[in-house]
């Protein structure tokens, strides 16, 4: 199955809703279990006065994001480079979304390189970032 990505080409949006249940969920998932996810008591003494997100959960959704824009693709080996800039909280609804920069050849294999970020709802950036994703067809 080909996949036709042009420059300049959005990927997206992808619309997420955390709730302190998803959250918990990731943590069962991850066995990540810091009380800062998931102790509402705890990280309400903390300097973010209350839980957040698994910095992991939001690029799941970025995952996500490059999943359905390349499929098989992205998940065998795509790569991808992101920044923290803020933490997702319970009742925050991400925005994921991204654009193709370029397309390129090297070594006879083509590459799409991509910038994405995730917002929330006040257009905070919660995660910015590069993605590379070698494209189907490539020889090598």
């Amino acid at each position: 199955m080909a996949i036709e990505v042009r420059e300049g080409e959005t990927l997206g949006p992808l619309v997420k809703h955390v709730s302190q249940e998803t959250i918990n969920l990731y943590a069962e998932a991850s066995g990540d279990f810091n009380p800062i996810h998931i102790d509402e008591a705890f990280a309400a003494a903390t300097p973010f006065k209350g839980t957040i997100a698994h910095g992991m959960l939001s690029l799941a959704y970025v995952s996500e994001l490059m999943t359905a824009a390349f499929g098989e693709s992205w998940l065998a080996g795509g790569k991808l480079r992101a920044k923290f800039k803020e933490s997702a909280r319970p009742g925050d609804t991400l925005t994921v979304g991204g654009k193709v920069d370029c397309l390129e050849q090297r070594d006879g294999v083509s590459y799409a390189s991509c910038s994405i970020e995730c917002r929330n709802q006040e257009g905070e950036v919660i995660v910015a970032g590069e993605a590379a994703v070698k494209l189907p067809g490539s020889s090598k």
